[in-house]
């Protein structure tokens, strides 16, 4: 039983390529994005319309994972892992083929790397108190400094503003000893499926442009709006959903602590630094297979090389392959 697996860094495409491939293996998406799973939070998380779901073959492309929680309520990686595999094995027993889809590192890893469970801990509040307060009186780097020299593989993947989930990083080693990124399953273990992983990326000047653009467009969606509806009401800005990126941005404008061209330079700013920071992290994984976006006209053409590439190494899918080669090239730039 195959999982693909479409990853990369934000702005890439991933969304339409994913689509696009499902339409091509009668596939499903399964989305792997922290910030997505978030009700209300649509626009800065660039969450497909109903329209964008239909491949260019027709096929209405079911999707996973997007809107299962509210932002006040937590929701960790492990629930996620849970949810996710719920939904491939549904996917599976349909006779349809799961397309895991996104770019948070942490999601993905759930679930492609056998070696990912997590520590059989209850959550230490005396701890987590300490940790808090000593991230409101020191600041929230202090901490995140911290997790680094302990656990340096959590903290290359976790921005430092990412308060809850240093913490519970830092509470995990404190507790047991070993650093969350070590933790192992019993022998034995393995994924009930095996993971075809496809990088997609663009040369960094095209993709910091592609940044800056999508910036500007989901702005003038009504990004602030959302964000404004969000506070209005009730949720606090402190919540994690909304110290994610760009969203914390818009609170800080919102309060009048920045102007709005200082809002969107930093918002442009911290995406490529995300962006850099998702690349530095997928790079290290010798199992995908890369593709350049930049050197195909549209995302059906890259989705048709796609297919064809994991059907000549793994079989997968071959038999969609003549129904793709055999339609016309299509105009457009690669995303559009």
């Amino acid at each position: 039983m195959r999982l693909w697996v479409i990853l990369g860094p934000t702005a890439v495409g991933k969304s339409e390529v994913a689509v696009e491939v499902a339409g091509l293996v009668d596939g499903e998406v399964v989305v792997a994005d922290s910030m997505q799973v978030y009700k209300g939070l649509d626009i800065g998380t660039a969450k497909l319309g109903e329209r964008q779901k239909v491949a260019g073959n027709g096929r209405y492309i079911p999707h996973h994972l997007v809107d299962v929680t509210t932002p006040d309520r937590p929701f960790s990686v492990a629930e996620y892992q849970r949810l996710a595999r719920r939904a491939i094995t549904d996917i599976l027993a349909r006779g349809r083929t799961p397309i895991l889809a996104g770019g948070s590192a942490l999601y993905l890893r759930a679930m492609i790397d056998p070696d990912y469970t997590f520590p059989p801990l209850a959550a230490d509040p005396a701890l987590r108190h300490r940790l808090r307060r000593r991230a409101e009186e020191q600041g929230s780097a202090a901490l995140h400094r911290e997790l680094a020299s302990v656990d340096p593989e959590s903290a290359a993947r976790l921005h430092p503003n990412d308060l809850r989930r240093v913490i519970r990083a830092l509470e995990i080693y404190h507790l047991t000893g070993r650093p969350a990124s070590r933790w192992r399953p019993a022998a034995g273990h393995s994924l009930p499926y095996a993971p075809s992983l496809i990088g997609l990326i663009l040369p960094r000047s095209l993709l910091y442009e592609r940044i800056d653009r999508r910036t500007k467009e989901m702005l003038g969606r009504g990004w602030v709006e959302e964000v404004k509806g969000l506070l209005e009401a009730g949720y606090s800005p402190a919540l994690p959903a909304l110290q994610g990126l760009g969203y914390r941005h818009i609170v800080a404008y919102l309060r009048g602590e920045c102007t709005h061209e200082e809002m969107v330079r930093l918002i442009q700013r911290d995406t490529r630094r995300f962006a850099k920071r998702q690349l530095t992290w997928f790079r290290r994984d010798r199992r995908i297979r890369w593709f350049d976006v930049s050197r195909y006209p549209n995302a059906r053409i890259l989705a048709a090389e796609i297919v064809a590439e994991i059907g000549r190494t793994t079989g997968a899918g071959v038999e969609y392959i003549t129904e793709m080669s055999a339609k016309p090239p299509l105009e457009g730039k690669p995303g559009e």
